[in-house]
């Protein structure tokens, strides 16, 4: 990790507090270049004028067809539908993700349709700012990781753990340079 340290610019987390918002964007964003995922964002939410950013119960009244109109996909509006239904009904809750464990936060998370481990995991970084987290899943990070340590092949679920555990209990903080390594190479 010190290579990193002396490789890349100092990393600062900056968590975001709209939580819906934030999962919201997760979902549109998901398999998407950063560029056409920030323009579908602001056409959803010019979709709301008058708001920054909609609240489910606006996101609920609105039809399939509208979202689709702003390059959200078929699946997708299902998915951001099935989050703000999950907030409505508070299935999924906010008021009490501070005091949840990360397992206890992904767990209430994946079980909304379209929201996944990594996305998941990806919320516990950037929107609650937890300080250990590390997604076995992400690719970047493999790839990261891959080069970093000079292997042939990408890291198996199992090494990457092994690594990883050493920089518990700030997992998120390697995480973040391993991310931004990637842009200095």
């Amino acid at each position: 990790m010190g290579k990193l340290f002396n490789l890349c610019s100092p990393v600062v987390l900056h968590p975001h507090t709209n939580y819906f918002q934030s999962l919201t964007e997760a979902i549109i964003s998901q398999q998407l270049s950063d560029k056409a995922a920030t323009t579908i964002v602001n056409r959803f939410k010019a979709l709301f004028s008058g708001t920054d950013f909609p609240s489910p119960k606006q996101v609920l009244r609105k039809s399939d067809a509208d979202l689709r109109s702003v390059g959200v996909s078929g699946a997708k509006a299902s998915y951001i539908k099935n989050l703000a239904r999950a907030v409505e009904e508070k299935s999924v809750h906010f008021a009490d993700v501070d005091k949840m464990s990360d397992e206890e936060v992904i767990e209430m998370l994946v079980k909304v349709k379209g929201i996944g481990r990594w996305t998941a995991e990806m919320f516990l970084i950037f929107s609650l700012g937890r300080t250990d987290v590390f997604s076995l899943g992400d690719l970047g990070l493999r790839n990261a990781i891959k080069k970093l340590y000079g292997l042939r092949q990408d890291p198996s679920p199992k090494q990457l753990q092994k690594i990883s555990s050493r920089w518990q209990p700030y997992r998120t903080c390697a995480s973040l340079y391993l991310w931004a390594s990637l842009n200095n190479r």
